[in-house]
């Protein structure tokens, strides 16, 4: 499930003001310590910005056949 940027903000928030530790916090939200870290690094490189979804690039393939116009 994918989370909004608001959302993954709130819930730096409450990992940043918990008495808990940082896991048992996500324990109980039910967030992976992996991907929290994942959006904090990002929160704290690029603000609030980083945390919104952002478009994949598409893909190359490096074995990909090119089409060319065939004249008949």
């Amino acid at each position: 499930m994918r989370r909004s940027a608001s959302e993954k903000m709130e819930i730096i928030r409450i990992v940043e003001g918990s008495e808990l530790s940082v896991k048992s916090t996500l324990e109980e939200l039910g967030i992976s310590r992996s991907t929290f870290y994942q959006w904090y690094r990002r929160y704290l490189d690029e603000g609030f910005e980083g945390l919104k979804a952002k478009i994949p690039e598409r893909k190359s393939f490096w074995n990909k056949i090119l089409k060319k116009n065939v004249i008949r």
